[in-house]
């Protein structure tokens, strides 16, 4: 079968090596997974660079692809979820990714049915964003009623929002003021341009943030968190505390706890808690965000979608184009 690897960490050169290997056999918790679509994500590109290699040390070569659509060809024996011929996705696990290949062989565990009213490529877009925010709202306890301000709205909040409001959250968001009105449709109590208003002087008292900026902006939105209150970073440096909740060898705590210090001394500064988050494969709680998002029909944003064979095209899309939506490979 066909399969798109990377063979070398090369900060430079993001170039997978497009190659024949052979078609994976299937342990009995897994199914065997006809590709039909991948999600082309930052973190491929991530991998490909080395940045993730202390969180994941993959063996290469490796087949690259993180994110998977596909119609479902052999079930292992242990497997009561799935039957051949159920259209299912979902995040790979952390150890095993390879979706960027004509089947991949994935724990039953890590998938979900898609829902009927997604075509393959716009399903693509959902698992690893959508996950990602059912983890943070997780990991920062998130409550119903309470606030929540996730910054960049127009980005990952396309999936955060409709998924916090379902959760009972407010939901307060900024971005281009060009996608105010896509941005409340999805049900956004409240829109902060940000070329024209600054959150900081309007914001206060909020109980959640889901950073997905990083940078200076991490401390920009701890000062706008009542006491207590929860920050879940997707762009700004791991820390001891996630080197530990992802079971890292005690010289990688040490290290990350180094690392992310800073951090966590910010956090300390305004009496809030300070979060990093590598999304991990939940085929339950992305079964949740299936029947969520069958009940409201949300459609996700789709950039461009590239033949299997364009998957260098693809990452360098992703790595260096200016994206209004989600890059997808197709295998139709």
């Amino acid at each position: 079968m066909k399969a798109a690897q990377h063979t070398s960490y090369n900060k430079n050169n993001l170039t997978l090596n497009l190659t024949e290997i052979a078609k994976p056999q299937i342990k009995p918790n897994q199914v065997l997974v006809k590709v039909t679509a991948a999600g082309v994500n930052p973190l491929d590109n991530m991998i490909s660079r080395g940045d993730v290699k202390l969180i994941v040390p993959y063996k290469l070569p490796q087949t690259a692809g993180n994110e998977v659509v596909g119609l479902v060809e052999e079930v292992g024996s242990s497997v009561t979820t799935f039957a051949a011929g159920d259209r299912v996705f979902g995040r790979l696990p952390l150890d095993s990714i390879g979706a960027f290949a004509e089947y991949v062989a994935v724990n039953a565990q890590a998938l979900a049915k898609v829902p009927a009213y997604l075509t393959d490529e716009e399903a693509a877009a959902v698992p690893l964003t959508a996950l990602t925010i059912m983890q943070a709202l997780d990991l920062m306890g998130a409550e119903a009623g309470k606030t929540i301000f996730i910054s960049g709205g127009t980005g990952v909040g396309g999936m955060a929002i409709p998924i916090a409001k379902a959760k009972g959250l407010t939901v307060i968001t900024n971005g281009d003021g060009e996608n105010a009105e896509r941005v409340l449709s999805l049900g956004a109590d409240q829109f902060i341009d940000y070329k024209t208003e600054d959150y900081t002087k309007i914001l206060n008292n909020v109980d959640y943030v889901l950073d997905t900026l990083g940078g200076a902006e991490t401390e920009k939105q701890m000062s706008i968190m009542k006491k207590g209150g929860q920050l879940v970073s997707l762009r700004a440096m791991p820390n001891g505390e996630f080197a530990k909740r992802m079971n890292l060898p005690k010289w990688k705590q040490i290290l990350f706890g180094l690392a992310g210090r800073s951090f966590d001394k910010m956090a300390k500064k305004y009496g809030v808690h300070y979060h990093f988050i590598f999304v991990e494969s939940n085929g339950r709680q992305l079964q949740e965000v299936a029947d969520i998002f069958s009940k409201l029909e949300i459609k996700p944003s789709i950039d461009t979608v590239y033949p299997f064979e364009e998957v260098n095209a693809a990452l360098d899309k992703v790595a260096n184009g200016r994206s209004r939506g989600k890059t997808v490979l197709s295998f139709n």
